[in-house]
């Protein structure tokens, strides 16, 4: 079951003040050497893109610093490689700046589920619409078996994820096939689903993550980028990541209730990129020594 909040985040975000929160800047900021170079853009692994250069795009590496905001305006000061904040709240002026900084950035963004604040909600039609996310008022799930439906609307949303500037993607409720969600889904269902969602990410030039979803890694670790993941320590699951990090590909990992120190240490041996953050999602932020 996915244990995603940013549909809390998105709600409780009307009440909280606009960048209310400043980073802890606990992360250690150096130069993005944990980015892609042309030696790793040279020798990369597999891609899940159609006729695409495995060149074109970003892949982050294992250890790389992360921010995740979600709510909120975003605080550029944050000493973190790399920034994973909201496609549509986002202006392109803000990814501009960190990219000046020298910060990757990626676009969040729900395609598992159709959310009725969002400005294309009004493509999804009612035929792929289905059960109401629980404790997500306004969002429903959708039919991932309709690729013929959800690939345009997927692909126009990294449209603007490009233009705006991003570097990778991460896609939210990518493991609708283990929720109540309407839909008679299958694991094969979701496999086939989410590799579309990394053919196209590829196709637009952007990184992809993977988003919780563990039990089908072994299936599609070849095929994203980097994986990103809640609360994997308070469940006792990181060691399923651990197959991104032998791949070479970042493991963006936050805990919402565990201290550092229940975490820390383990994250450092299995080499993920892990944070503390509030459910809200906002700036604040607690990063595990380097």
């Amino acid at each position: 079951m996915s244990r995603s909040i940013r549909g809390l985040a998105l709600v409780l975000a009307a009440v909280l003040a606009a960048g209310a929160c400043g980073g802890t800047g606990g992360g250690k900021h150096a130069a993005d050497t944990a980015s892609d170079t042309a030696s790793d853009r040279a020798s990369g692994t597999a891609s899940g893109g159609e006729g695409t250069n495995q060149a074109s795009w970003w892949r982050p590496k294992p250890r790389t610093t992360w921010q995740w905001q979600l709510s909120g305006r975003v605080d550029t000061s944050v000493r973190a490689q790399v920034y994973d904040v909201d496609l549509f709240e986002t202006p392109a002026a803000t990814v501009a700046k960190l990219k000046k900084a020298g910060r990757r950035t990626i676009c969040y963004t729900s395609i598992g589920t159709a959310e009725n604040w969002r400005p294309d909600f009004k493509r999804f039609p009612a035929r792929v619409l289905g059960k109401n996310v629980a404790d997500w008022p306004g969002e429903r799930w959708v039919d991932i078996r309709r690729l013929d439906v959800l690939r345009p609307i997927w692909s126009a949303r990294l449209d603007q994820c490009k233009r705006k500037g991003f570097d990778g993607v991460e896609p939210d409720w990518m493991d609708g096939y283990k929720n109540d969600t309407g839909f008679k889904l299958t694991a094969r269902d979701q496999l086939a689903f989410n590799r579309m969602l990394a053919t196209v990410a590829h196709q637009h030039g952007l990184a992809i993550g993977l988003k919780n979803d563990l039990g089908q890694i072994p299936q599609l670790v070849g095929v994203m980028d980097f994986a990103v993941n809640e609360q994997c320590a308070q469940y006792g699951e990181c060691g399923k990541l651990v197959p991104f990090v032998k791949a070479g590909k970042a493991v963006f990992h936050a805990e919402y209730e565990l201290p550092l120190s229940k975490f820390c240490a383990t994250s450092r041996k299995l080499g993920l990129s892990s944070i503390r953050k509030p459910l809200e999602l906002t700036a604040q932020r607690q990063a595990c020594p380097a």
